[in-house]
């Protein structure tokens, strides 16, 4: 693979480490139109209040979700990247990091690793290290 690459993806769920990676990208990428970032919803819990009062539902989180997206491109100086927003109905953030990815022709994937270990990664399981296993593209593993 040649740096920099023509086609990026960011995975960002918000945390300064997520938000830091598109720092990173933002230098491997050859313009900022190829810089694709992407946020996950898990699935909507239905005895939410906002989903019992008829105040939210997946179209609104959507919204709510591309805006903040946009926001956080346009705080980080990539007005040209593209902003996407994916609902994952099984709640598996990597199968649909590695989907969005396949379906851009993306040839590198920047994605942080929060560094858990032992019970508590056995426990909650680690997005990036699933985006290792299936992706199709070299996968960049930031660590803090």
């Amino acid at each position: 693979m040649k740096l920099p690459v023509d086609t990026l993806l960011v995975p960002v769920d918000f945390s300064e480490m997520s938000l830091a990676a598109l720092d990173t990208a933002k230098t491997l990428v050859s313009s900022e139109a190829g810089l694709n970032a992407v946020h996950v919803l898990s699935p909507i819990i239905a005895s939410e209040p906002g989903v019992i009062w008829g105040t939210v539902d997946d179209a609104s989180r959507k919204t709510h979700a591309r805006q903040a997206l946009e926001k956080s491109l346009q705080e980080h100086d990539l007005t040209g990247a593209m902003a996407h927003v994916r609902l994952s109905d099984s709640g598996n953030a990597a199968w649909e990091i590695v989907q969005l990815s396949q379906e851009l022709g993306t040839e590198l994937i920047v994605l942080p690793s929060h560094g858990r270990h032992g019970l508590s990664r056995l426990a909650i399981g680690s997005v990036a290290e699933r985006v290792v296993r299936y992706a199709r593209c070299p996968v960049l593993v930031l660590r803090n």
